[in-house]
C-alpha cells in the first residue's frame, strides 16, 4: 500500500542556477572578480560560485555560438523516488537520475526534465556519505 505521503512532491528550494556562456575563462574571471561571488569549483566546461544559499553554475555551450538557456535545479531529498513519482505523472525526463561528481562528503546525483514549453529543469540530492572505516590488518 502506498502512503500518502509518497505521493507528494516536495520540492524543498532552488539549489543551483546553471547559465550558459560561450567563453568559460572570461566568464569565470567576471563572477569571481567582478561580481566576487565566492569560487567554490571548477568540473570540466564548468564552475561553481556560492551566491548566498543558491550555487551558480557557468558552463560553457558546447558550440560557441548557442545559447542553452537558464536551468532551474531544485534540491529534493530522494532523487529516485521523486523522478518516479513525476514520471507517472507525465512529466518527460532528458537525463534520468545520475551520479554526476564525488564531493568530499557527498555524492552529487542529478536528473533533469523538461516542462510542457521545453525548459530544463533539473533535480538534484547531495547524499552524504558515511565515514569510510579504515580497514585495519592485525
Amino acid at each position: 500500500m502506498v502512503s500518502e505521503s509518497q505521493n507528494e512532491v516536495q520540492l524543498q528550494d532552488i539549489a543551483q542556477i546553471a547559465l550558459t556562456v560561450r567563453n568559460l575563462a572570461e566568464a569565470k574571471s567576471f563572477y569571481r572578480d567582478v561580481l566576487e561571488l565566492k569560487f567554490l569549483f571548477e568540473a570540466g566546461t564548468m564552475a561553481f560560485f556560492q551566491c548566498g544559499s543558491v550555487r551558480l553554475m557557468i558552463g560553457e555551450a558546447e558550440k560557441s555560438s548557442i545559447s542553452e538557456g537558464t536551468i532551474i535545479y531544485f534540491r529534493v531529498a530522494d532523487l529516485e523516488a521523486t523522478a518516479h513519482l513525476l514520471e507517472s505523472r507525465g512529466a518527460s525526463f532528458v537525463q534520468q537520475p545520475h551520479l554526476v561528481a564525488r564531493m568530499k562528503s557527498h555524492d552529487l546525483w542529478m536528473a533533469f526534465l523538461k516542462d510542457p514549453a521545453g525548459n530544463t529543469l533539473g533535480l538534484m540530492s547531495e547524499i552524504v556519505r558515511a565515514k569510510e572505516k579504515a580497514n585495519v590488518l592485525s
